[in-house]
């Protein structure tokens, strides 16, 4: 595994959010996690990169436990995370965003994410107030992946996108796949996590309560009606 999240408690002040929580991503495997809002996802993510570091449990990345050390070190050994927000920096240009995220060594160079968000390449020089947010999405994505991570964590990738720009998305998170990048995909659209996750976890109230292939769970009619609100 080169992630392994074992029994990971996490909280927001008095507000405990994760309970035990357990899972893994294999060496390139992309692993979906889904639930209904407030379930847990991005807990699972900030608690992964540090931002809400766990009070117990532990999460090894290559072997290695990184629980409770700080989000900068987390990045600098190889995991990055598009966050729902997005996060870029609104007052520098898409050129500067990239600039400041790129890392020496990293197998994309700036050239390389441009070629996958061919429109980014034409806004480089705006600043990123003034990106739409499927432009803002294609950046969030392109300066992680300067940073060269062996982890890319996604959360709500396609949210409030335009559905020819989530076809964008989806199709690099394709070719990431192809290129056996190991991903950790928070989705709210079901059905695409799962036409591109090779196994899938269901989360609720910070409890995995399913974890299987997509066909298994597409199978599951009671955890799909119960915990994701498809079908009954």
């Amino acid at each position: 595994m080169i992630l392994d999240v074992r029994g990971v408690d996490a909280y927001y002040g008095l507000a405990h959010v994760l309970h035990r929580l357990t899972l893994g991503v294999a060496e390139g495997e992309v692993v979906a996690l889904l639930g209904r809002n407030g379930a847990g996802k991005t807990t699972t993510l900030r608690a992964i990169t540090g931002l809400t570091p766990p009070r117990a449990g532990d999460i090894l990345y290559r072997g290695r436990s990184i629980a409770g050390r700080p989000a900068h070190e987390i990045s600098r050994l190889g995991i990055a995370l598009v966050p729902e927000t997005r996060g870029i920096f609104s007052y520098l240009t898409a050129r500067e965003n990239l600039d400041i995220a790129r890392r020496p060594g990293s197998r994309w160079s700036a050239e390389a994410v441009l070629e996958r968000f061919p429109r980014l390449g034409e806004l480089l020089d705006r600043k990123g107030r003034f990106l739409s947010g499927g432009e803002q999405q294609m950046l969030a994505i392109a300066r992680a992946l300067v940073t060269g991570p062996d982890l890319l964590l996604l959360d709500e990738p396609s949210q409030g996108l335009a559905p020819l720009v989530v076809e964008t998305v989806m199709r690099t998170i394709e070719q990431l796949k192809v290129e056996r990048v190991s991903m950790l995909l928070v989705e709210q659209n079901a059905e695409l996590a799962l036409r591109l996750a090779d196994r899938v976890y269901v989360i609720d109230h910070g409890t995995i309560v399913f974890e299987g292939t997509p066909a298994a769970l597409r199978a599951d009619t009671r955890v799909t009606a119960t915990y994701l609100g498809v079908g009954g």
